[in-house]
């Protein structure tokens, strides 16, 4: 940014002064300073001022800033009318952090990067109305659930909304790859493709043949998953959208395929070049199985793709191992190798010590609880993605003779410290599944087939959460707490009972519903068993008092729900998803996604700028015990509070795992701190698909000499 008329900077300063106490106490008001300051001499002397909203619009039209078609949409009086609603409103950031994340990385500049063309107002305006396509009422709601902080749209679809230049408004995908030349061509086609358009995506390389595995009949022929995986991440580094941002992608592998032990040692610190993948992410799916294996300290078989396709006629990813193991192991006709399970879990652990890698998806736990007909065979960037795939046929001119389906993540995120104090909390959810739903109905990617394909009849989105440790913290809730767990529990069964409602009234309206709803557990009212029977409801006094304001369905509702339903069906196949929340948490005011924070003063290094100093929300002497960080928590309770939000996601949740290389005694009830070992990554993943969840995304470990093993998320993940 090369704004004139900076003058004075004390802004930085200012803000950098939260990180000396004075008489040992914190000086937070420092960053109301920075704040004010920032306003004073970056944001107003360097704004672009016009007379009227009317003004504004015309002059960001006729200079090619934004589109005219969704204006043109409304009355002039109406957008007037609501500029000076949202105005009314009185936003006002609440932190330094807040309003510098904002102004560098949202706000429209000029062309020159002179000035701002936009405050947030103008941004939650252009999205209101871009995302309500005309319908006044939605974006007068849309508006106040955006300007109160209780909705965020993913920062690309907040960045992009209304503007001319502008990206796609989603930057996440997922593609499955075949074991065929064609099918892995296209795929290098396509992640240069997403990449090019600022995409994280992820791929699933279960389905290759192993290394070693015969060609047109010549044995050892096939080199294996790691040459491909060379391929995507030299894709990812070149298209690096014009130079300001890498690529990103991850690839996951099936525990059972055989190139397992050379998949993992690609990401080791040590590993020869000529395999070593720096900036490729890796993740792994884990069948039920294989915990079994594990366990128990038995052998496990390893097998072929190549020779299970030619066998039973469908690809890797479609077999089900935990069923079907013992029926492969004796079948003859499968190439099969054999190692210690017990020896696999080890090189998992010692990998996640170095490197943070690999994410872990449990797949049958997913698939279990998939109400959708299909199978999940994968996730994407930041492991929260899951939702069913078919695989495509292509041909050696690189047609499609059978159309598959890949997937686009389409985001968003509630603010719980606000949705809590919402008027309305089932309107809000409404009208966030709405503006979602614009999103996945306006997004065609049509440089690859298969998403569009994917999303076009599928009309998902991902509904996520955010600032559960500062919503519990300021009311003095300890994060991990039976009652924390079970504030969690109602807050994400109403999300889950809203979005229901709301898909159920947009599929009535349209009279189509999501391809194959005939088939789901939504038809047949399965999914609705465990809602009528009462259960979910508030049961201490404490959670009974903090939705006192809020409607609860009871079992009665549910009924209706299921009946209605069963009749009208639903527009959305998937609807909730929990990322892992970056800037849109910052610009909000509030703790990233459903994780505990990490810092009570969070200390990030901006580009170009140096360091930047960020105060939990509601810091004050009341709250500090209740804020602890992540790395000085017992993770099971970090897993007991994912698994509870779990129950009502139909997707996933990024779940990240937060430990000290050396492991406090009082936190894990042992007799002496001690170095974390392999034993101790391997008792929290068993302890976490014992709970039920479906994945886990990064284990960062913050190390003696103050350093994050596992803490490079990509830019492209974080919503």
């Amino acid at each position: 940014m090369s704004l004139k008329n900076l003058g004075e900077i004390s802004y930085f300063r200012l803000n950098n002064e939260i990180n000396r106490p004075i008489d040992g106490k914190i000086p937070l008001h420092k960053d109301k300073e920075a704040l004010k300051a920032f306003f004073t001499e970056n944001v107003l002397p360097n704004t672009m001022s016009f007379t009227s909203i009317t003004e504004k619009i015309n002059y960001l039209i006729a200079n090619d800033y934004i589109e005219s078609a969704f204006i043109q949409n409304y009355r002039p009086e109406f957008i007037i009318e609501l500029a000076d609603l949202i105005k009314a409103e009185n936003f006002r950031f609440k932190s330094f952090m807040a309003a510098y994340k904002f102004y560098q990385q949202y706000a429209l500049k000029t062309n020159d990067g002179d000035y701002y063309l936009e405050s947030l107002e103008d941004r939650v305006m252009f999205n209101a109305l871009y995302f309500a396509d005309g319908n006044e009422n939605l974006a007068t709601d849309l508006a106040i659930e955006m300007i109160n902080q209780r909705y965020q749209p993913a920062t690309p679809s907040f960045l992009n909304a209304g503007r001319s230049r502008r990206g796609e408004l989603v930057s996440c995908f997922l593609i499955q790859v075949t074991d065929d030349m064609n099918s892995i061509g296209r795929s290098i086609n396509s992640a240069l493709q997403l990449s090019r358009i600022g995409g994280g995506v992820g791929i699933t390389l279960s389905n290759l043949r192993e290394a070693g595995a015969p060609i047109k009949g010549y044995s050892g022929a096939a080199s294996g998953v790691v040459p491909v995986m060379k391929l995507f991440e030299d894709s990812f580094s070149y298209s690096n959208q014009l130079g300001q941002r890498q690529g990103a992608g991850v690839v996951y592998l099936n525990v059972f395929h055989p190139d397992i032990i050379a998949f993992l040692s690609t990401k080791k610190e040590n590993a020869d070049e000529k395999i070593r993948v720096k900036t490729l992410s890796l993740g792994i799916t884990v069948p039920n199985k294989f915990y079994e294996l594990a366990r128990k300290n038995e052998d496990m078989y390893l097998f072929s793709p190549y020779t299970i396709e030619k066998e039973y006629g469908i690809p890797f990813n479609y077999i089900d191992i935990t069923v079907m193991y013992d029926e492969l192991v004796a079948n003859p006709k499968i190439t099969k190798t054999k190692i210690k399970a017990r020896d696999l879990e080890t090189e998992i652990s010692k990998l996640q010590q170095e490197s943070g890698y690999p994410y872990i998806i449990n797949i049958d736990t997913a698939n279990e609880a998939n109400p959708i007909d299909g199978k999940i065979i994968m996730s994407n960037l930041c492991s929260e993605i899951l939702q069913v795939q078919t695989p495509s046929l292509i041909n050696d001119a690189q047609e499609f003779l059978e159309m598959g389906t890949d997937i686009s993540c389409n985001l968003g995120s509630t603010n719980i410290l606000n949705m809590m104090t919402s008027p309305d909390f089932g309107r809000s959810i409404k009208a966030m599944t709405r503006a979602l739903t614009f999103v996945t109905d306006s997004s065609n990617i049509e440089a690859v087939p298969t998403i569009k394909h994917g999303n076009s009849q599928t009309h998902t989105f991902g509904l996520g959460a955010m600032g559960l440790h500062s919503y519990l913290a300021q009311h003095h809730i300890e994060y991990g707490s039976p009652e924390s767990i079970e504030f969690t529990d109602i807050y994400f069964m109403l999300m889950n009972y809203w979005t229901l409602v709301e898909s159920n009234n947009i599929a009535r309206e349209r009279g189509t519903t999501f391809t194959g709803f005939e088939k789901s557990k939504y038809a047949d009212g399965t999914y609705f068993d465990k809602y009528v029977t009462g259960k979910f409801l508030p049961k201490s006094d404490l959670v009974k008092t903090l939705f006192k304001d809020h409607f609860i369905p009871q079992a009665s509702d549910w009924e209706t729900l299921r009946a209605a339903v069963q009749k009208d069906g639903l527009y959305h196949q998937n609807r909730l998803a929990v990322a892992p929340n970056g800037s849109i948490s910052y610009i909000n005011d509030c703790s990233a996604s459903i994780h505990p924070i990490t810092q009570r003063i969070e200390e990030r290094q901006e580009k170009k700028i140096g360091k930047i100093y960020y105060p939990a929300n509601g810091l004050s002497t009341d709250t500090i015990p209740y804020y602890t960080s992540a790395y000085d928590m017992d993770m099971r309770k970090v897993i007991d509070v994912y698994a509870a939000a779990t129950e009502h996601v139909d997707q996933g949740l990024s779940l990240t795992l937060f430990l000290r290389s050396e492991l406090p005694m009082e936190l894990y009830e042992w007799k002496t701190e001690r170095k974390q070992t392999t034993r101790d990554l391997s008792i929290l993943r068993n302890y976490a698909f014992n709970k039920g969840i479906k994945s886990i995304y990064y284990i960062r470990t913050f190390t003696d000499d103050g350093t994050e093993i596992g803490a490079n998320q990509c830019e492209s993940c974080v919503i």
